[in-house]
């Protein structure tokens, strides 16, 4: 049986100043990297085939504090990267709120509807959702594998598993940094066993 042990990066500043990141970057906050620590501990006794991440310097980064002192290569994968955002990168919630207001209300509330004008669409997302599942199936049989991404790419990943429309995006639970997600794969289906799990975040901030 294979199973994804899939999780969002740890907390970034760019996330903190309600900045919409997309393949633009920032750094991660202390807050993040404690919490990528603590998703680390709470999966040392794993063994994983393989590690695969997002290009994106805070999945890389979230990657490696999780597997800690482990010698694994991570995997670099282009389709595991967040939406494209375009021109809304690096710009505040508040400024896109004003400045986009029907683009923006479209993409948390009716993303059936949202299109871009630059950047991508949700369905070029859903595509490379499609093909990095395509990938992983063709290259893996069984074992375990972690998978450092997005919000939005596992908001997409998860709607594939439960074969729902786009419409359902951002129905919860909501994918806090560092949270875990398992899906496991039997006779290519794909069964979600945990979804969006921060129990060793509380562990960690109690």
């Amino acid at each position: 049986m294979l199973r994804l042990f899939v999780t969002r990066h740890g907390e970034t500043i760019w996330n903190t100043e309600k900045r919409m990141q997309g393949w633009n970057d920032s750094e991660l906050t202390e807050a993040g990297i404690k919490n990528a620590i603590a998703l680390g501990n709470r999966l040392k006794e794993i063994d994983f085939q393989s590690i695969y991440a997002s290009p994106s310097k805070r999945t890389v980064k979230t990657a490696s504090f999780i597997i800690g002192g482990k010698n694994q290569p991570i995997i670099e994968d282009e389709n595991l990267r967040e939406i494209n955002l375009g021109e809304w990168e690096g710009q505040t919630h508040d400024y896109l709120k004003q400045n986009y207001s029907k683009e923006y209300h479209a993409f948390w509330n009716t993303p059936h509807l949202y299109t871009a004008n630059t950047g991508e669409s949700f369905s070029q997302l859903q595509e490379r959702v499609a093909n990095f599942l395509k990938g992983i199936l063709s290259e893996h049989d069984d074992g375990n594998i972690l998978v450092v991404t997005h919000t939005v790419f596992i908001k997409a990943l998860l709607l594939h598993c439960k074969k729902k429309s786009i419409e359902e995006l951002w129905t919860p639970p909501f994918i806090h940094d560092t949270s875990l997600t398992i899906i496991e794969v039997k006779n290519g289906e794909l069964e979600i066993k945990l979804e969006g799990d921060i129990t060793h975040r509380n562990i960690h901030e109690s």
